[in-house]
């Protein structure tokens, strides 16, 4: 398991969405750097016109490339020449599930936080929140531990719609948000992989649900933060955060705080010239 203002919808306790304004933080103070020439042929093979799409090189599987873009300030001076690259998705949804637990684990644990972002994938900034609290049904009453690791208290999670009701609620706010019109490209965003490869499908086999499609392919950002600066964060977000001189947001282990951390440094490598590419999948 791993702030913007909130307007409810439908009156529900919980369930919120938020449309902060975009906005492009200036990079004009950067000083772009000489570089080499073979370098400067390859980062223009990313520069594609096209909004959405690219053709050419592909730097975010790259490994060697990437390594380049870190150490040697590339990224910023593409960044300042040119915004950033184009990405291959319309938009990002960040994704961070906080579970029931304990210790030693219970079985079987279950959603208790529910949050997404929706990510412009040309701005990357921020455009709409799906914010919900999940009502456990086989373990109702939270642990101390849970409580201690996650901040979420049993007030938080009473009388909160249940999983199959949330999985509805998403749908609906995906629908809203233009997100199942096949000609918007959109995928979800995990930091690893247990929310959509395990913990999501896990809970819906106990509960005899279906997974919708779109939970199906995803980003992992500890792989896509590995191909860009060449080192596996550990540490998950506290060492992405650390290795790009970033600032964490909020509390560890709170689930929209966790994606807002999610969002931060998937724009900081999105400024830095990194493309982004699904790295996972679950059949």
């Amino acid at each position: 398991m791993q702030n913007g203002r909130r307007t409810s919808v439908n009156q529900t306790p919980g369930l919120a969405v938020t449309s902060p304004g975009s906005s492009m933080h200036a990079l004009s103070h950067i000083r772009p750097i000489r570089l080499p020439p073979q370098l400067y042929t390859r980062a223009q093979g990313v520069l594609n016109p096209d909004p959405f799409f690219f053709h050419g090189v592909d730097p975010g599987f790259d490994p060697m490339l990437n390594r380049k873009l870190g150490c040697q300030g590339f990224g910023a001076s593409v960044a300042a020449m040119a915004s950033f690259p184009p990405q291959r998705y319309h938009y990002f949804l960040v994704l961070d599930f906080e579970a029931t637990c304990d210790k030693p684990q219970i079985h079987p644990q279950e959603i208790i936080e529910f949050p997404i972002l929706k990510l412009n994938g040309r701005t990357m900034e921020i455009e709409s929140t799906f914010h919900t609290y999940v009502q456990p049904v086989v373990h109702p009453q939270l642990t101390p531990f849970c409580t201690e690791l996650t901040g979420i208290i049993q007030d938080m999670v009473d009388g909160q719609p249940t999983l199959n009701q949330v999985l509805e609620r998403v749908d609906e706010w995906m629908g809203k948000e233009g997100l199942l019109d096949p000609s918007v490209k959109s995928i979800f965003v995990t930091c690893g992989d247990w929310d959509l490869k395990l913990m999501l499908p896990g809970q819906c086999e106990y509960l005899g649900l279906q997974v919708p499609d779109y939970f199906k392919q995803w980003i992992n950002l500890k792989k896509a933060y590995s191909f860009a600066i060449g080192t596996w964060p550990k540490n998950g977000l506290l060492d992405m955060n650390k290795g790009m001189s970033l600032q964490h947001i909020g509390r560890p282990h709170s689930g929209i705080d966790d994606c807002r951390n999610i969002a931060n440094i998937m724009k900081t490598l999105a400024h830095r010239g990194f493309i982004f590419k699904q790295t996972s999948r679950r059949i």
